[in-house]
């Protein structure tokens, strides 16, 4: 990564990007409803219209993002094996979105829901409740697009671009189509994402080890790479199984709690889609794992990099020709965007719902809520980037694992509800709080480490969280008995 401007690969990163720009806008108009356009189900959920196959790319490009691509083979590249937990996190989340998911899109989709906090608040008639969901969920997104900028910003640097302002451009382009098309414009663009990710690691996979000798070489390459630097290996350590399988676990019941994940699967036509997209979508934890692949790879092409983050854009400038890295490059960034808009979305749903329309405007209408849920996106977007400018990247990914932790916390309040009708939105709140002030502290207490020892074990501090957040709920229930219940605030 030399620092200068790769031309060839700049251009056909500019195409690509020009092409999925083109498609933003004009998403505005794709499967829209006339004079319904301008409604929130219309520009935050897309109208409730998704099919099998849009769906599934939406997913499948708001959950595999940018970072994904960069910080999971940075991962393998510095600690081995303990980076692929991703691989089986994405395993158990499907049969969870299966079981849940369709349950909670009928609930959603029978009473007008747009985000958690409706489902919440028409649930247990508690607006704390409501509000500790809302507030969680933006606050476990804004990191989460940081982080976004994180992975498109690698690849600008590695194209020889310096400075904020092409990072910028990127981020207002993607916050004016964003602004007019709504959800339209990721669920348009995933289609031409993931269908360069796909060409991407599959070239790299094939031809990478052709290069450096066969896939025998690269396993020898990592496994002395590991050796020499003194940490890391190809398999796990028995000390390490429990944390990894916690690490899924955790991780697996986190992701579908997020609001972007929720849009998408609120966005979706009928439960059936979502049915069948948590058969389908496993065939994105194929593309993970060789993705993670490309972390072993780095040693076997005897990079050497300042940081493990530029393993990929290094590994594909040493490697391949300039217009291939140039449509690798354009790949991830375009990963980036699709998450990015969706989260922001999601976000912003969550504020114009869950905060405005329950404490600022009861009345609102439909047409102003789309208004400000639009105004809002733009500002959350804003605040990303600021963050991302102003603040070390260090400090978004320790962030970004917090928020993992804190959205954990809502899982009780979004989905207990729709199993047990006897629990109350005070034990619930009780139980919210308990295991994000828990969970938080000894986050920072470990050193922002995203596992915890207690009682000889180590484990997933978020699950940690999670135990302690149920027997609060369990508890307070019993001890609250009638008085942690109200009735539910509409059918």
């Amino acid at each position: 990564m030399s620092g200068a401007i790769n031309w060839t690969a700049l251009s056909v990163f500019v195409f690509f990007f020009l092409l999925i720009t083109i498609m933003g806008f004009a998403a505005s108009r794709w499967q829209s409803r006339g004079s319904k356009r301008s409604e929130l189900d219309e520009w935050g959920l897309g109208g409730r219209r998704f099919g099998t196959w849009i769906t599934w790319f939406l997913v499948g490009g708001d959950f595999y993002t940018a970072y994904t691509i960069i910080a999971v083979p940075a991962l393998v590249y510095a600690v081995g094996a303990y980076g692929f937990f991703a691989l089986p996190y994405t395993i158990i989340v499907y049969p969870i979105v299966f079981a849940i998911m369709p349950k909670l899109w009928e609930v959603a989709h029978r009473n007008g829901h747009v985000t958690a906090g409706d489902v919440v608040y028409a649930t247990y008639n508690s607006r704390p409740l409501e509000l500790a969901v809302a507030v969680t969920g933006v606050l476990a997104t804004m990191p989460y697009i940081a982080l976004q900028l994180v992975g498109m910003e690698v690849v600008i640097q590695a194209l020889g671009l310096q400075g904020e302002i092409p990072l910028f451009a990127a981020f207002v382009i993607l916050a004016l189509y964003t602004y007019s098309a709504g959800l339209r414009a990721p669920a348009l663009i995933a289609f031409v994402k993931d269908l360069m990710i796909y060409i991407v690691v599959l070239a790299a996979v094939v031809i990478v080890p052709m290069k450096v000798g066969g896939y025998g070489a690269v396993f020898h390459a990592a496994a002395e790479g590991y050796k020499a630097k003194g940490s890391g290996s190809l398999i796990l350590s028995s000390a390490q199984f429990l944390p990894y399988a916690t690490l899924a676990l955790g991780s697996a019941l986190a992701a579908f709690m997020y609001p972007h994940t929720l849009t998408s699967i609120f966005a979706a036509k009928s439960p059936n889609t979502i049915r069948k997209n948590a058969i389908y979508l496993p065939l994105y934890t194929l593309l993970l794992a060789l993705i993670a692949m490309l972390g072993y790879m780095a040693y076997a092409a005897h990079l050497k990099v300042a940081s493990p983050n530029q393993v990929v854009p290094a590994l594909f400038e040493s490697l391949f020709p300039s217009w291939f890295t140039g449509f690798a490059f354009a790949a991830i960034a375009i990963g980036a965007l699709v998450p990015a808009a969706v989260m922001s979305i999601g976000a912003a749903n969550l504020f114009t719902r869950n905060f405005w329309k329950a404490y600022v405007n009861p009345q609102v209408t439909p047409s102003s809520e789309a208004k400000v849920a639009k105004v809002v996106s733009l500002l959350i977007k804003l605040g990303a980037l600021a963050f991302i400018v102003f603040v070390p990247t260090k400090f978004a990914i320790n962030l970004q694992l917090l928020g993992g932790l804190w959205i954990l916390q809502t899982l009780p309040a979004v989905v207990f509800g729709l199993f047990c009708k006897k629990l109350g939105g005070r034990a619930l709140l009780l139980g919210w709080l308990a295991g994000l002030i828990y969970g938080t502290w000894t986050v920072f207490a470990d050193g922002i480490k995203p596992v915890h020892t207690l009682m000889g074990l180590t484990v997933y501090t978020g699950l940690w969280a999670l135990i302690l957040n149920v027997i609060v709920v369990i508890i307070a229930q019993l001890v609250l008995g009638k008085n942690a219940q109200s009735a539910p605030a509409r059918a």
